[in-house]
């Protein structure tokens, strides 16, 4: 197996980043994508193992999304997208959740989205009944279910986590526009003061003061294309990430291969930072490009990787703050625009897409031919061929710096650590077991990621949306994170299908004081409730 690559780092950066992590005392409770602490006095375990000893059976495809854990109640919150609602399962004994509940937001809008707890309150996410339109955060107590209070929100919140005090909540606002692409609402973020959770404040942080920037955010790389949209409309926000500091929060903009920060005291976007590109003519970043060819064929190819991730999560090392992100990838696909092809329905230049650079004809359905790029990128103006292909994703997790500088990518290692798996087929869908479905198409495309503190040591755990389960590296060196485990609890079409969001519980929060990775899969409708063992 070939070694992670690390990228280059700054001296001073690297010898911080190496030093253990003296353990804190720990933020919130589960929220998605935030990093939660176990208690100082657990000890650092030399690895961990994944044990599956407990599933909610949400009742179906989308029925299980996303999912919370409130320590005060001892539940578990699920979002339901199969009929928009929250579930209430009673996890006082993990091995056997059991029902309790549903929270309806028919009052408020079509749909909940997402759901993050913290000491005995429930945020929920809900999507408007029209869907560019302003949505709402509604708060509940876990205990009772009582509503508490409501705000309103950016248009289509999709994502939303309390920082580690709780002191706030931060919502991204992706603003998708309609099916025929005539309105384009602002992406923004939304900042929620819960200080007073009977009457919260908002102020939402929006990208209008970089609409006059699109000509500099474009030469920077940062992929702006919407049809007829400004800045602002163009920008996604996907999903958020907070500093332990509270001072700042890192935002994907998953179709825009970009991140925003937000300085949280002033609900201000400072900056948009572009992602660059994956070069998957480099050796360990290569990438099975087929569907068609009839056998796992992970090599080298002349095409560019679009990071585009969806979850993202910060952590501490060395006293600075480092981002995890699952490089997921996502392509504009509306009834009036869709920026995806076939590179075989594409005009390449015959003197970049040799016969050399693929191994025979590079439009072949069994090479380049099948792959899914966009549109959108790479064609040269004046000849009217691609000179270069951007495909989605970078069927990876990486490390960036706090300035979005990139530290360390796992490359081909996804793909080549799931190439023969005794309960699925390589590059298997989320909906059904033929080997080689999705190489064309994103490959294992890693979607949530979150992290938990152990003692000492750092850990990510990435779900892998098509192929299913989850990845597991330490990541206290963030130069050098190592791989621990994998667990994936489907067999061949049945079991947990489509890993859609992961919450960490540490051990002094749990039920019964053990540290717990609760893992909800959209496709079985299902919430698998993982033991971490220490070892």
């Amino acid at each position: 197996m070939r070694t992670p690559r690390a990228f280059a780092l700054a001296t001073a950066v690297l010898a911080a980043a190496c030093a253990p992590e003296t353990p804190t005392a720990g933020p919130s409770a589960a929220a998605r994508g935030a990093t939660l602490r176990a208690a100082p006095s657990d000890p650092t375990p030399a690895s961990i193992e994944l044990e599956k000893f407990g599933t909610w059976q949400g009742g179906g495809a989308a029925a299980a999304e996303i999912s919370a854990y409130d320590d005060v109640s001892k539940r578990l919150f699920v979002v339901n997208g199969a009929l928009g609602t929250v579930d209430v399962v009673d996890l006082r004994d993990p091995a056997k959740p059991a029902p309790l509940a549903t929270l309806s937001v028919t009052a408020f809008g079509a749909s909940a989205n997402s759901v993050s707890a913290d000491r005995g309150v429930v945020a929920v996410a809900i999507e408007a009944a029209t869907k560019t339109s302003p949505g709402t955060v509604a708060f509940y107590r876990a205990t009772t279910l009582e509503l508490i209070s409501s705000v309103t929100v950016g248009a289509l919140p999709d994502m939303l986590t309390f920082t580690p005090s709780g002191r706030y909540v931060v919502v991204a606002n992706e603003g998708e526009p309609n099916t025929d692409y005539t309105v384009d609402p602002e992406g923004s973020v939304s900042i929620i003061d819960v200080h007073n959770v009977n009457q919260p404040t908002v102020r939402t942080a929006t990208f209008t003061a970089f609409d006059g920037r699109a000509d500099e955010l474009r030469a920077r790389g940062v992929r702006l294309f919407g049809p007829g949209a400004s800045v602002a409309q163009d920008l996604e926000p996907e999903y958020v990430a907070v500093d332990a500091d509270e001072r700042t929060a890192w935002v994907t903009l998953q179709e825009n291969n970009a991140l925003a920060v937000v300085d949280l005291a002033s609900a201000t976007v400072t900056d948009v930072v572009p992602l660059g590109y994956k070069r998957h003519d480099l050796a360990g970043n290569g990438l099975d490009a087929s569907d068609r060819d009839g056998a796992v064929n992970i090599r080298t190819w002349p095409v560019l990787g679009m990071y585009q991730p969806d979850g993202i999560a910060a952590y501490t090392a060395g006293g600075q703050t480092f981002l995890v992100t699952a490089n997921e990838g996502d392509a504009r696909d509306y009834a009036a625009f869709a920026e995806e092809a076939r590179v075989s329905t594409l005009p390449l230049n015959p003197a970049i897409f040799t016969a050399a650079a693929c191994g025979g004809s590079c439009t072949a359905n069994a090479r380049l031919g099948r792959l899914n790029v966009t549109k959108t990128l790479g064609k040269n103006p004046a000849t009217g061929l691609y000179d270069q292909l951007y495909a989605f994703g970078g069927r990876s997790f990486s490390i960036w710096s706090a300035s979005g500088q990139l530290l360390w990518d796992s490359g081909e290692e996804l793909e080549q650590r799931t190439r023969a798996l005794p309960m699925v087929q390589f590059n298997a869908s989320n909906t059904g077991n033929a080997s080689d479905d999705r190489s064309d198409n994103k490959g294992p495309e890693p979607e949530g990621v979150v992290l938990g503190q152990l003692g000492e040591k750092t850990f990510a755990f990435i779900g892998l949306e098509r192929v299913g389960g989850v990845m597991v590296y330490d990541v206290t060196n963030p130069a050098s994170p190592q791989f621990v485990t994998y667990a994936n609890t489907r067999t061949g079409d049945t079991g947990d299908l489509g890993p859609e969001g992961l919450a960490f519980v540490p051990a002094n929060r749990a039920p019964g004081k053990e540290p717990l990775l609760i893992v909800s899969n959209e496709v079985s409708g299902t919430a698998a409730v993982f033991r971490i063992a220490l070892r």
